[in-house]
């Protein structure tokens, strides 16, 4: 891949990220100020950041943050606490804790200010009373290797929660929650984000068992016995405590993508957006992708070429077996590469616009034609790499992986592929 490819592709995500900026997000979104006190809560990747724009918008206040470990920034009034993501820790219990403490003992004039964004679920661990942390983390562990959609793996989260599905806005009451919502769902329902710790929707546990029926999801016994047992489901979004409440989804996948867009067609590409909500196995969708880029780049259908195509949303990896390195972006363009191989004018970038691509360093990755004749000569096997869900060794291989550190907000996959 040609230096210049790669500069105008990382461009492109740029693009797209600085559209979710928290200070420009939220400008628009602030809250009337209350007579009483303003308390701040907020959890996810992009958590620091937020906070960090909301005193610069709003001046003093007060509250705590949670972000994943080395996500932290500096703020003046508001607590940032760090803890693990994607597998829960003990930071996490902990800050989960000084979250609920922070809304507690409120009235009816003050105001909760609650910033979320993807990561959350992760960050929030609060096992319900006879559980430890070790059994959220197995519970986790479990929904992450299922393959199962976001949505699904939410809708059980919230059932083993003492926090999520719109508990802490309920600790909240009487106090109106203002809630902020930087959405990295497909549909950006923000009662998905984070597993809306502070937006309650209509799933019960009935429904969390027919999904871990429907996506086969081994999940650990007294987490299974859990969920048919429990007395009562997360609250309801009829519920007396969320009267007055409000939520607003501040910066979204489209939004984003619709950037990206903007910025390529000024040079003269042809752009087509192709879904903000793609869902599915992360190779099976950069399969398919990889068939619409053969068919631009042979026949120049559906799109004349030059031709960008951009896409969102979240895939997932169901993992067979232990030892692979790499996120679902890495493996999604891992079987891209293996479906473009050998064609000279398709180039291709797949990185989380948080900067993380599952558990590794990097954001993503190129791609390109000659990928995986480059991944042979460095002594890769690629097709044997994305069985043992490897992309990130077989990127590494050839220098090609995309790192950009923590970039502050979270609107999920990033997808863009040139055909010249």
């Amino acid at each position: 891949m040609t230096p210049d490819s790669k500069d105008f592709l990382a461009g492109l995500f740029r693009a797209a990220v600085q559209a979710a900026a928290p200070l420009a997000a939220l400008r628009p979104h602030m809250p009337p100020r209350p007579k009483g006190r303003t308390v701040v809560v907020g959890a996810g990747k992009g958590a620091a950041q937020m906070a960090a724009a909301f005193e610069q918008l709003w001046g003093p206040c007060e509250g705590v943050v949670v972000t994943r470990y080395g996500y932290g920034c500096e703020t003046r009034f508001i607590r940032v606490l760090e803890a693990a993501h994607p597998v829960p820790d003990a930071a996490g219990l902990q800050a989960t804790q000084a979250l609920c403490a922070a809304v507690q003992g409120l009235g009816p004039d003050d105001l909760v200010v609650a910033l979320i964004c993807g990561g959350g679920s992760a960050l929030l661990p609060a096992p319900p009373p006879g559980f430890s942390l070790a059994d959220e983390a197995a519970l986790n562990a479990a929904l992450l290797a299922s393959g199962a959609p976001i949505g699904a793996m939410n809708a059980i989260r919230k059932q083993f929660s003492a926090i999520k599905g719109g508990r802490l806005a309920a600790l909240a009451a009487p106090a109106p929650v203002h809630t902020l919502v930087v959405s990295d769902v497909p549909g950006d329902d923000p009662a998905q984000v984070a597993s809306g710790p502070t937006v309650p929707d209509a799933a019960d546990r009935a429904l969390a068992l027919r999904l871990v029926a429907a996506y086969g999801i081994d999940l650990p016994e007294p987490v299974a016995r859990f969920l048919r047992t429990a007395p009562e489901d997360a609250p309801q979004p009829g519920d007396a405590a969320f009267a007055g409440n409000r939520v607003r989804v501040i910066a979204s996948a489209a939004q984003s993508l619709e950037a990206a867009a903007a910025l390529a067609q000024s040079a003269g590409l042809g752009v087509h957006i192709l879904s903000d909500s793609i869902e599915g196995e992360a190779r099976d969708v950069g399969r398919v992708h990889a068939a619409l880029a053969r068919e631009i780049a042979t026949r120049a259908r559906p799109f004349a070429r030059p031709a960008l195509m951009l896409s969102g949303g979240e895939t997932t990896v169901t993992l067979r077996g232990t030892g692979g390195r790499g996120g679902r972006n890495s493996e999604f363009l891992l079987a891209f590469a293996l479906a473009v191989d050998g064609l000279d004018n398709v180039q291709a970038l797949a990185a989380d616009t948080d900067g993380i691509d599952g558990s590794e360093t990097n954001a993503g990755a190129f791609a390109n034609g000659t990928s995986v004749a480059r991944m042979r000569a460095a002594g890769v096997d690629p097709a044997a790499r994305l069985a043992a869900h490897d992309a990130y060794g077989a990127f590494k291989a050839i220098g090609d992986l995309f790192d950009t550190g923590p970039t502050g907000t979270n609107v999920n996959d990033f997808r863009a592929i040139l055909v010249r």
